[in-house]
């Protein structure tokens, strides 16, 4: 693993468990989209706004990284990590996710797809703010 990629992981990790919009979005190339399975496809700056909100607590345990690239040849980065979410409530959806970041040539994210099992968090998550990107996607 090179120190770059230790340093975007760490960072991102870090300003994910502070809440921390700013830091966050600076991790991000203009115009990067977040993949997620609980909000759809969202720019990255209102995607961690809107979680954020939602939001009371997170509590993040790495568990491994790699490298690699796409077939188109980007560099991708991948983390692994335990994700203990409280929901404003103090509901507790917690999850173990993978994060997969293709990065542009300044080592930037470009496309974040998260990735995990939705299966106990999606109820609770539903309840909790009253909403689903895939109910809106299928009215359309």
């Amino acid at each position: 693993m090179n120190s770059a990629t230790d340093d975007l992981v760490k960072s991102y990790l870090d300003a994910l468990h502070r809440a921390d919009l700013d830091a966050l979005v600076s991790l991000f190339a203009p115009g990067a989209v977040v993949h997620s399975p609980l909000y759809g496809p969202t720019p990255a700056p209102d995607f961690y706004r809107a979680l954020f909100i939602d939001t009371a607590s997170a509590e993040l345990t790495s568990k491994g990284v790699a490298e690699g690239r796409t077939s188109a040849g980007a560099r991708l980065v991948t983390f692994w990590f335990h994700f203990d979410w409280r929901l404003p409530s103090g509901v507790a959806a917690p999850f173990d996710v993978v994060d997969v970041a293709e990065l542009d040539d300044d080592g930037r994210i470009t496309t974040l797809s998260i990735v995990y099992d939705t299966v106990d968090v999606r109820p609770a998550f539903e309840r909790e703010t009253g909403s689903s990107w895939r109910s809106t996607e299928q009215d359309r």
